[in-house]
């Protein structure tokens, strides 16, 4: 059964006939996040603007010529062209094969809108995970933030001048804490 066609065709149909007000909002919602991804995955914030508008032209080119209809949110999907997008061009960089046209490229099908989804999932879990955390005391976001760099937990109860046994004890009282704070929020 085909998917319904998203609200937020509107913003292909904004670039299609160049809507300014729309187009300069997918920038003000969309172009820090895809400047943040590049610049953290070994980019420039000029390496970021090129790809960008490079995703911008092949959605628009999609949209006006493929007639592409959107069955997901668009920012997750811009953002998920940006970064297949951006791993081509580091690919072509260390001269690895690389994706061999803008179709191929923007794979666009149920799995992209899919996938689309699935990161906007993803990003208001870690938002509703990063309000609940900011909601713990500051010992409990202390030990956490020290359990998830990894270290072995000896060393974090060492660092943190307590007892292993109670650091594990203290460590699942806040992450209990921190599971019923993310559950009252949903």
């Amino acid at each position: 059964m085909a998917k319904a066609v998203h609200p937020d065709q509107r913003y292909l149909t904004a670039l299609i006939t160049n809507d300014t007000g729309v187009v300069n909002e997918i920038y003000k919602k969309c172009a820090g996040k895809v400047k943040s991804f590049i610049v953290f995955n070994n980019g420039t914030t000029s390496d970021a603007e090129d790809i960008f508008q490079e995703a911008l032209v092949d959605i628009y080119n999609q949209a006006k010529y493929k007639n592409l209809q959107l069955t997901c949110p668009f920012e997750p999907f811009l953002l998920l062209v940006c970064k297949r997008k951006w791993l081509n061009e580091l690919k072509k960089r260390s001269i690895l094969p690389v994706t061999k046209n803008e179709d191929d490229l923007l794979h666009i099908g149920e799995d992209t809108f899919e996938q689309a989804e699935l990161l906007e999932q993803q990003q208001e879990q870690s938002t509703l995970f990063l309000k609940a955390f900011e909601k713990l005391g500051e010992r409990c976001k202390e030990i956490i933030r020290w359990s998830m760099q990894g270290d072995a937990q000896e060393k974090v109860a060492e660092a943190l001048g307590v007892t292993y046994g109670y650091l594990r004890k203290k460590k699942s009282e806040c992450m209990a804490s921190l599971i019923k704070l993310v559950q009252v929020n949903k």
